[in-house]
């Protein structure tokens, strides 16, 4: 029986395998081999889900779900910017993203980063780690992001945000209302919230080592965050407690948006569960268009691990030592294995080809470690082959402790692919970390030496706004050594810059065959002689051949069946799906011949290339492994013979990918027969009305043009740039992305090389934008002013000044919406009825009847901002603020559930109802709701649906009231306020039915007209 189920048990996860290698088992070691024989140790500062690593009361595992959340959470799919994409590195100080636990968390992933791990991708892991840790479901994981070189725009969901701008917010993710409270649910219910951050939240009790838990249960992934919640008996501090009254109980506002329906579908555990995998798994695959995942990361029944090739004895033989990592059935039962190989040529390098005994290893347990969910047991490889024959695949058999039952791994009838024409010389080569200084050494055989050599160095700069070092890549030529036998060796000498040299990669290559992905961690300090070096041995240049499909039998004694080898020679493919090969290109004069996308692959193929590239006019392959795409191609770039485009395919032996510094170049049929280089990149002398007047550096502590436009950076161009600054004398581009405006320019800033400015425009790769803190400046000459400015006065409403925002908190905390062509008019009119407005960012508005008390005047200055809709105006950097003249309400205590709380002039505050005034507070909530939905919708609200509201304020007034005494008792409170009626108000179930009625009869009357 024990031999059945090693056979039914192995035999049925070879079937999952994917054929190896593949592009994400970097990604997959990291992720499965976490403790013991083996670990890259990825989980250990939050496992077990209680580990504090990073302090008391902070437990990692919640940190890590959290880092996940806020890099998504700005992520824009309408626009298709942000997601997971590492910008979070470049974010952490932008009042959004507070406390320490965003930062350990990427100092912790850094090491981990590489050129085949990016740190969005591994972010994306720690989530999976994270709700694993912590007893959770298992997060699907898939590979492929890529990561951002820059901060991305704000918009993280704070706790005094009301549920419009939450639902707003999640909406702009790409998520629905119910998805967003089932993702507030799931990334709350380990953790809890942190003194330092919120000392305002803080209960007068139950506060343990600066943290008080969102549940009873802070280090287990578990519903209690909803059954306690629902049960009115949680001390979640983002429900009851001081956040009421501050307006911050943000887990409460997001739960009760619907009723509590959701958190009532999810109180089942394994419902939890299931809900919480699915919706974790949509926020990590929140990516920006451009990136293509993986599917699934899954574990490998059988997979080779840290396989080595080595130059020794001279010359004459090649030392090969390795793992074959092979998952575990429970109880375990594989007691052996044997690794049966071929030669280059596919024959067996022992001698006779017919038989596999002189190439087959055995190898028994080393060690065996562990997963969250499955172990594996590492079996070594430690052999001789001589070089003469060399190696180019192999098999495995595994076999239990009855050796008559065995089962063969094959790669999927590809056999586990070795090459020996390249590799890294890790003795001969040497690295100090202190200075930097590396040694690259290689050995190349023989009858491909004739091409050369090079290495691909990936090393870390610190980066001085980020946490995380920036990943480089150095390409340097290595220098011909002398022959040893069937190798002839290669090096070079290169200083690695940054100060982190040991934590980087090297890749050597030569054509298209590449040793890739060593560490320098593992290499020494000094170089070792290459000695007893042997004769040199002289060999023809090599075919490329592709060996057919090995079979094997599955019985007591495994022997290869050898297939017979055919060479191929490669060919230019001359149609590649819908493009057409135009011929060998060169590479631009210092820049690519393409430059819109890049992806390199040890196993690229025209296929791989072709797809990568669809939605582009041209694409091209390079050196053999490199792919590059663009809808046109530098001026600089010239045609070529096609004889040039001479390296095969790394994936494919039977088709050119380019070669050195030539591209094998393909266009769609669409696209001219031969390529027209397009304009040079350049300074643009006038842009009509305006003229260049130079590049210029920033002031040090304010800016060159006052306002900033609101337009979408991926737009931007001095054309564009010029539109929206309209009736300034100046204008001025920066950063490829950035527009300013002015009638003057500031004092302080100075004239700069015109080289500064030398970033090309978002919108237009062909002309400048500037630089980093430098303005690509033009100038109106005939202009007579046209400074943009704060209204003093807008409908009822008087301009009261610049204001700041509160102290974690909004400066006007009612209604709020945002839209692209913002107007102070346009706010003025949202805001009716309400005190005051203020408009901020350029596109956003937000009303309210009281200002927070910790709102501070600010300079006018550092209102700044144009209006998205009308660039004479001004809608902030801060909040621009307006009141409607009359009495200012103070913020305080709202009244009681069952008592009147007036003021000393016996009003009631605006913001506070007894039950008695129910229906006044109703019908403001319900006037709020038609205002935002007429906004967001563009839609005007008819007399008819406003009487047909009127009626509905009536007939409902009881159920509110009803809603309104649960609510108080479930939250523990004594008072209601506007805010709670609203909330109750927008979960109507009639009113939302009226609502959507509203919405299909206005869409129908469109249609009509």
């Amino acid at each position: 029986m024990r031999s059945s189920l090693l056979l039914l048990t192995v035999g049925a996860l070879a079937l999952a395998d994917p054929t190896w290698p593949a592009e994400t088992d970097e990604l997959e070691e990291i992720m499965y081999q976490l403790f013991s024989f083996g670990a890259r140790k990825f989980a250990d500062t939050i496992s077990p889900c209680s580990n504090e690593a990073s302090g008391p009361g902070r437990q990692n595992a919640a940190e890590w779900l959290r880092t996940a959340f806020h890099d998504a959470a700005t992520a824009n799919t309408y626009f298709g910017t942000g997601g997971v994409d590492g910008s979070l590195q470049y974010e952490l100080d932008n009042g959004e993203n507070t406390g320490p636990g965003h930062k350990t968390t990427l100092e912790f992933m850094a090491p981990f980063m590489s050129p085949r791990a990016s740190l969005s991708d591994l972010i994306a892991l720690g989530v999976y780690a994270s709700v694993r840790s912590c007893g959770g479901p298992v997060v699907p994981f898939r590979a492929g992001r890529r990561d951002a070189a820059a901060a991305g725009s704000p918009g993280v969901p704070q706790p005094q945000n009301s549920i419009f701008t939450f639902q707003q917010q999640f909406e702009r993710m790409g998520f629905s209302k119910e998805e967003m409270i089932q993702l507030t649910a799931c990334g709350h219910t380990i953790g809890g919230v942190h003194q330092s951050e919120f000392p305002d939240l803080m209960p007068n009790t139950g506060v343990r080592n600066g943290e008080v838990p969102s549940d009873s249960t802070v280090d287990k992934f578990d519903p209690n965050i909803v059954t306690e919640y629902l049960a009115g008996k949680t001390d979640n501090p983002l429900v009851g407690g001081p956040s009421i009254k501050l307006n911050k109980n943000s887990d409460f506002k997001v739960f009760n948006s619907d009723g509590n329906k959701t958190v009532r579908a999810m109180a089942d555990p394994e419902a939890f569960r299931a809900t919480c995998a699915k919706v974790l798994q949509k926020m990590t695959e929140v990516v920006p268009p451009g990136v293509t995942l993986s599917g699934p990361v899954t574990p490998y029944a059988v997979k080779p691990v840290g396989l080595q090739l080595t130059l020794i004895d001279g010359g004459s033989s090649l030392g090969w030592k390795g793992y074959i990592r092979v998952k575990t059935p429970v109880g375990g039962g594989i007691e052996s294995i044997s690794i049966t190989y071929k030669d280059r040529k596919g024959g067996c390098a022992g001698g006779s080809s017919s038989s596999s005994s002189s190439c087959t290893i055995e190898s028994t347990i080393q060690g065996v470690g562990r997963g969250f969910d499955d172990s594996f047991a590492f079996f070594p490889i430690e052999a001789s082959i001589p070089a003469s024959r060399g190696i180019s695949s192999f098999v495995v058999t595994l076999r239990g402790a009855d050796s008559s039952a065995s089962t063969l791994y094959d790669n999927n009838g590809k056999g586990y692919p070795v090459q020996d024409d390249v590799v890294f010389q890790a003795p001969q080569s040497c690295v100090r970390p202190s200075s930097g200084a590396l040694t690259v050494a290689a050995a190349v055989r023989n009858d491909v030496a004739a091409g050369g050599a090079r290495a691909d160095v990936w090393y870390r700069e610190p980066q001085s706004n980020s946490p995380v070092p920036r990943l480089s890549r150095a390409q340097v030529t290595l220098e011909k050594g002398r022959c040893v036998g069937h190798y002839t060796l290669f090096a070079t000498d290169y200083a690695v810059q940054g100060g982190l040299a040991s934590q980087s990669h090297v890749d050597v290559s030569a054509g298209s065959s590449v040793d890739g992905f060593k560490s320098l961690a593992d290499v020494g300090g000094t170089c070792a002689e290459f000695e007893r070096a042997a004769p040199c041995v002289a060999e023809k240049p090599a075919l490329k051949t592709l060996t057919g499909r090995a079979v094997f039998t599955t019985a007591s004694s495994t022997a290869a069946v050898v297939p017979t080898t055919t060479p191929v020679v490669a060919q230019h493919r001359s149609a590649v799906g819908g493009y057409r090969l135009v011929s060998c290109w060169t590479e631009g004069n210092r820049t690519r011949a393409l430059d819109a996308a890049t992806f390199i692959n040890d196993t690229m193929t025209l296929d791989k290339c072709e797809a990568f590239c669809s939605k582009y006019n041209y694409w091209g392959t390079e050196y053999g492994r490199e792919c590059y795409c663009g809808n046109s191609l530098s001026s600089s770039s010239k045609t070529a013979p096609l004889s040039d485009c001479n390296m095969p395919c790394g994936g494919n032996g039977s088709e050119y990918c380019g070669a050195g510094d030539r591209l094998e170049l393909y266009s769609t049929t669409s696209a001219p027969v031969t390529p027209t280089p397009t304009a040079t990149l350049t300074h643009k002398p006038t842009v009509s009305p305006y003229t260049l007047v130079g590049c210029y550096a920033e002031p040090p502590s304010a800016r060159a043009l006052p306002q900033k436009t609101s337009m979408d950076s991926k737009t931007t161009t001095n054309d564009a740039c010029a539109a929206a600054c309209a009736g300034s004398r100046y204008f001025g581009t920066e950063y490829g992305g950035e527009c300013y405006c002015g009638s003057f320019v500031n004092g302080g800033a100075k004239a700069a090389p015109l080289t500064d400015c030398g970033m090309p425009c978002a919108g237009d790769q062909y002309q400048y934008c500037g630089g980093a803190d430098r303005l690509e400046l033009y100038e109106n000459a005939n202009a007579t002013g046209g400074t943009p400015q704060q209204p003093p006065t807008v409908a009822d409403f008087a301009l009261v000044g610049c204001r700041t925002e509160g102290n974690g908190t909004r400066a006007l905390a009612g209604r709020a919406a945002a839209a692209d062509d913002m107007t102070n008019a346009r706010c003025a009119g949202f805001c009716v009825g309400a005190a005051y407005f203020g408009t901020e960012y350029g596109r956003e508005c937000y009303c309210g009847d009281v200002l927070d008390s910790s709102s501070r005047e600010a300079p006018a200055q550092e209102c700044g901002m144009l209006c998205a809709g009308d660039a004479t105006q001004l809608c902030e950097e801060r909040a621009s603020a307006y009141d409607d003249g009359g009495a200012a309400w103070v913020a305080g205590e709202a009244s009681s559930c069952s008592h009147d709380d007036r003021r000393d002039d016996g009003r009631v505050g605006p913001r506070a109802y007894e039950f008695k005034r129910l229906k006044s507070a109703l019908w403001f909530a319900v006037g709020q709701i038609v205002d935002e939905e007429s906004m967001r919708r563009d839609l005007n609200a008819t007399p008819q649906f406003i009487g047909a509201l009127t009626e509905l304020v009536w007939t409902q007034i009881e159920n509110v009231a009803i809603d309104l005494e649960s609510f108080c008792h479930h939250a523990g409170r004594s008072t209601v306020t506007t805010a709670d009626v609203l909330l109750l108000a927008r979960k109507n179930p009639d009113l939302q039915l009226l609502m959507e009625s509203f919405v299909e009869s206005r869409k129908q009357a469109r249609k009509e007209d």
